[in-house]
């Protein structure tokens, strides 16, 4: 006898499976996403950073209407979701997405998106040997790139030059810079590996630390203190550090649409006045204009772009904006990594007296093996014997 449909068992799978979100763009979609759900995108080359909100929201698949790899360059957003153990799926097409409805239950198995219709939708199942036959040959296309960058480039110079080449419009920070070393914190591929590395250099330098709004919490478990708080406005939902954290800062620093009033207000209710500044580039770049302008000694570059792909894993703009801003700062401007390597520490007193007692065990060495040394040790030994023998003599005397 035929059961209804309703009574009908479900199939087994050894699919994943979690509910479907959709949005016309990316911006749109990472609010939206909760730990487990599958996350629909069309975002062909995906940045790095896109991709670490993907990982911190918790999703269990990507799925992408577009290739992850365009071959354009070699993009690593995909590399860092792989790397995390997302379940990667791309290549389905608007055809494929047409088909997917937001909240829906779905089954993705071996590139598959099996539906509770029973409709299959395929596409190309993505692991990390395909990505990385994907980012090999996607290596051919960085000239292209590069002079994409190029053009870019120019267009915002001719946008941004007042505040490029002259400095106009930059903030006057509280915090003392003048002379001083700057940390520079930015959400990085690798800036919690350098700032470890960074340990004895902050410990010993106390630089001025400027972190990005998101990653100031962070950075003050780590055992430092935040000195400028960098809030980026061009998000949907900019991230506000705690209160705590805040109010320690002895600046803060808006960047990017200063027409919006919702985080003004909150650091308004907190009693905090920031400094604003308004420009296209990156948070990042802007602040390392800012604090450039304070004339600092050394500026040091956690998480910022490293290498050309890095550089290159970001926006067409965004990449000529950072491009720019490095320019600018010329040899001011030093990658974390490189610090480790230049920085052997400050020396301190306990080191001295180390060199002069290890100086001292060496003299008497050379000196003991002279006749007048030998002599000196045997002078040495009487008189300790004697010392010895008197400290007896008078605890005997002291003793009932």
């Amino acid at each position: 006898m035929r059961l209804p449909e309703r009574l009908r068992p479900a199939p087994e799978t050894t699919g994943l499976v979690g509910p479907l979100r959709l949005e016309a763009r990316t911006s749109d979609l990472l609010p939206r996403l909760r730990s487990g759900d599958v996350a629909v995108l069309d975002h062909s080359d995906l940045d790095r950073a896109t991709a670490r909100r993907l990982v911190g929201a918790g999703v269990s698949a990507v799925v992408n209407v577009s290739p992850f790899v365009s071959g354009r360059f070699p993009a690593q957003g995909p590399l860092v979701l792989a790397e995390a153990g997302i379940v990667l799926v791309d290549g389905l097409g608007a055809a494929g997405r047409s088909r997917l409805r937001d909240g829906a239950r779905v089954v993705v198995e071996e590139g598959v998106l099996h539906l509770d219709s029973g409709e299959q939708v395929p596409g190309r199942s993505v692991d990390l040997g395909v990505l990385r036959e994907d980012l090999d040959a996607a290596r051919s296309g960085l000239a292209t790139q590069l002079e994409t960058i190029s053009h870019h480039g120019t267009e915002l110079l001719r946008r941004e030059e007042p505040l490029l080449l002259h400095r106009e419009g930059l903030p006057r920070l509280a915090t003392a810079v003048r002379g001083r070393t700057v940390v520079l914190v930015a959400a990085g591929a690798r800036h919690r590996e350098q700032l470890a590395q960074l340990r004895p250099f902050l410990r010993e330098q106390e630089p001025v630390v400027v972190a990005a709004a998101d990653l100031a919490d962070e950075v003050v478990a780590a055992g430092l203190h935040v000195d400028v708080v960098v809030v980026d406005l061009r998000h949907d939902r900019p991230t506000l550090p705690s209160a705590r954290t805040l109010r320690a800062a002895g600046d803060v620093v808006l960047v990017g649409d200063l027409g919006r009033s919702d985080v003004a207000d909150s650091l308004d209710r907190l009693g905090i006045r920031p400094s604003r500044l308004a420009t296209s580039l990156d948070a990042a770049d802007a602040a390392l204009l800012t604090v450039d302008a304070h004339d600092p000694a050394l500026v040091v570059g956690v998480g910022l772009a490293g290498g050309l792909t890095d550089l290159l894993d970001r926006t067409r703009s965004s990449a000529a904006g950072s491009h720019l801003v490095r320019l600018a700062l010329g040899a001011r401007l030093v990658d974390a990594d490189a610090v480790p390597r230049l920085y052997s520490g400050r020396v301190r007193p306990v080191h001295l007296l180390l060199v002069m007692l290890a100086g001292l065990l060496a003299l008497a060495a050379a000196v003991a093996v002279t006749p007048v040394g030998q002599t000196w040790a045997d002078q040495g030994a009487d008189a300790l014997g004697d010392l010895g023998r008197t400290l007896s003599d008078l605890l005997q005397g002291l003793l009932p």
